[in-house]
């Protein structure tokens, strides 16, 4: 008696090329993408003939307007700012802290004192503010 057995190939697949793909595509895409930095906005900083890299800041304050102003990267006003200034100062030396702040170049001359002022009203003295470097024509 010989029984019907059917013969079935064994079918096995190799993944190999296939992993080998999909790891180049996320080393390509790694290396392709870029990270911000700012919080995700767009400033136009104004020019200086005598502006200078500054080492990271302590405090960074981005002025875009009256109703959006940035420390560090918390979003706030201006009538919101002086509580958010004294909570970061709070428990530390105000006078060690520096403050970098960054301004839209068609920002009103008024609104940028108002945040100096602030800055000043909760004891940090130390307030760069960043320009960008004129090109030079010649």
């Amino acid at each position: 008696m010989v029984g019907n057995r059917k013969i079935s190939p064994k079918i096995s697949f190799d993944l190999t090329p296939l992993i080998d793909i999909i790891l180049q595509l996320v080393i390509f895409f790694m290396i392709t993408t870029t990270f911000k930095t700012s919080p995700g906005i767009v400033l136009q900083l104004p020019a200086s003939q005598t502006a200078q890299s500054v080492a990271t800041p302590e405090l960074r304050v981005v002025v875009v307007s009256q109703n959006e102003i940035y420390v560090d990267k918390t979003k706030t006003d201006l009538a919101g700012l002086e509580p958010i200034l004294r909570k970061r100062v709070s428990g530390s030396d105000a006078k060690q802290i520096r403050a970098v702040l960054e301004g839209q170049a068609g920002a009103e001359y008024q609104l940028i004192i108002s945040v100096l002022d602030a800055l000043r009203l909760n004891g940090i003295e130390n307030v760069g503010l960043i320009t960008r470097k004129n090109k030079v024509v010649q």
